[in-house]
This record gives structure tokens, sequence and C-alpha cells, in this order.
């Protein structure tokens, strides 16, 4: 049997040990379980990369725990902008959505945008309306509403301040995966609700192919989390991949190279997984902790939240 695993992430940043009660922990790591298994299923019963990843996204958008789909955070101007992207690494077809309010799952609508549209990117009103061509689910505001995400903004709006995420935790909030099934196909996603506070029409790299998403079956699939205005400027996930084409590094030099060294350099703070088109897995992040984990074939699933 081919090998074939997938990974997921929920975020990266200074998310201490000391600071995590064992309640929150084990939700967290419940929640990282729940994503891994339903996407891990799919590709066991011979399913596609594509639909793995977009499952898996689907688990993590629905929890409020998460800044993506229903644990959004909110912008300026209290709202919820939501973005999202996916990538499929036999056709390095891709499609992505950025800007778009009361779409329950993004992305499914940026999975749409790449199987029955003849873009790859659309953004708010536009998204929104290739939406209801399609189908797309919506969900009042209120679906959106976390207490949690409303004190955050109430904090960040009277002291003038954008956050990355919630409580004294810097965490960079944004759920992604990445697969390989048993096809040898490798997709990737990424979807987060952006930063608190953020400005109307604010665009971070999670949105973005080859900023926060890449997928290539000749070298890997890549979902990042960090700084999206230095990611996108570094185009870190398309980076990855194009060390391993171009130098012919390995998954975990060239994980390892971008992470811990260019964007070290560079000022930046986050992390990324990676699958290769041969099973292995790499989740490097050079922030204090990072949700993620990962289930190969023939394997236990690995979940871990700290360095």
């Amino acid at each position: 049997m081919r090998k074939f695993g997938i990974a997921v992430h929920g975020g990266a940043g200074t998310i201490l040990q000391d600071k995590m009660t064992r309640e929150k922990e084990d939700i967290y790591t419940q929640a990282l379980r729940e994503a891994l298994t339903v996407g891990y299923v799919i590709i066991e019963k011979g399913g596609n990369a594509v639909d793995a990843v977009e499952a898996a996204i689907r688990c993590l958008e629905d929890n409020p725990c998460f800044n993506a789909g229903r644990g959004a955070v909110f912008n300026h101007e209290g709202k919820h902008e939501l973005d999202a992207s996916i990538m499929d690494g036999k056709f390095l077809k891709a499609g992505a959505i950025s800007c778009v309010k009361n779409i329950k799952n993004p992305i499914t609508l940026a999975k749409e945008v790449m199987q029955h549209s003849e873009h790859v990117f659309l953004c708010a009103e536009g998204a929104e309306e290739f939406a209801r061509w399609r189908g797309i689910a919506f969900a009042p505001d209120e679906y959106f509403f976390t207490t949690q995400r409303y004190e955050q903004w109430q904090h960040a709006t009277a002291n003038e301040l954008m956050q990355l995420d919630h409580g004294g935790e810097k965490k960079f909030g944004t759920v992604g995966a990445v697969a390989l099934d048993q096809q040898g196909n490798l997709a990737a996603a990424t979807s987060t609700g952006g930063i608190t506070n953020k400005r109307f029409g604010r665009v971070g790299d999670s949105p973005m192919i080859g900023a926060g998403t890449y997928a290539n079956n000749r070298t890997c699939a890549v979902s990042c989390t960090g700084h999206g205005e230095y990611f996108i400027r570094a185009v870190v996930a398309y980076d990855v991949a194009a060390l391993m084409e171009y130098k012919d590094m390995l998954l975990k030099e060239a994980t390892d190279l971008v992470v811990n060294h260019k964007l070290v350099e560079f000022g930046a703070e986050g992390g990324l997984i990676a699958i290769d088109s041969f099973g292995n897995i790499e989740m490097p992040f050079n922030s204090k902790g990072m949700y993620r984990g990962y289930w190969k074939s023939a394997e236990e699933p690995v979940i871990a939240i700290y360095k």
C-alpha cells in the first residue's frame, strides 16, 4: 500500500504551557484529533487529498476555539471578514476567497472557486454572490459571535490596537491542513478570520496562493500560520517548494531554512505544516508553540501544542 498521511494546524504563537489549563489543553487536543480523523478516514478509504483537507478545515472552522469560520475574530467595524484558500497539487489548480461575510465554511467556498469557476481568487461581494449561485451555506452574524472574541475586540478598540489572537497569548489565528492521498496526490488548505480589529478589507497570507498555501505533486503541500504581512513578502509556502524543486533540498531542510532562518532574519514569527510526495511530514515553528497534529498511514496520530 502506498504511503499517505495528513497534518493539521490551529495556529502558532506565544502558547505557554504554564498559562494553559488542563481543560483548555484537552479541548484543543480533541479538536485537532477530530480534524485529523475526518481527513484521514477519507484518504484511508481511497478518497482524494483535496476532499480530505477540505473536510479537516471544515471541522476546525466549525469549532469556536479557532480563529476561522465560527470562531473568527472581529474586524475594526465589528464584523467578521473571512479568508480561505485551497490548492490541488496534481493539476496545480487553486481557489481562494477573501473578505467574505457570513459564509459558514469559507474553505468550501474556496474549493468551489477552484472547481467551478474560471478564476482562482474572488473577494468580498463578488465571492458572496458566487457562493449564492453555488448554493454555499450562509450563517447569521450571531453564529460567529463568541464572548471571548467580542471582549478581545472591545479591548482592542478601546486601546486602538490590532491583535493577532485571543487573551494574553500572542497567537496567530489560522487553521490549515495538508495531505497526501493513496494516488500520490498532494493538497493544501488554509482558513482564517484574520487579525482582531483589522482594518476593513485587510488580507493576510492565508488566502494567497504561494504565501500561505501551496501544493505541487513534484514537491510538497504547505499551509502556513504567522505574521501574514511578512509571510506574503517572503512567499513562504512557495519558497519551501522552490527550494525542493530547484535546489534538491529534502522537505526537512527546506522547511527548516525558511522557518528558522529566513523568517527569523526577516523578523517574522510563526510556522507551517508540510507533507511531501513520499509522505514525510514537517511542522516547524519559530514561536513558543503551535497547535498541530499529523496522522501517517499505519501509524497512530500525533498531536502537540508546545515546543
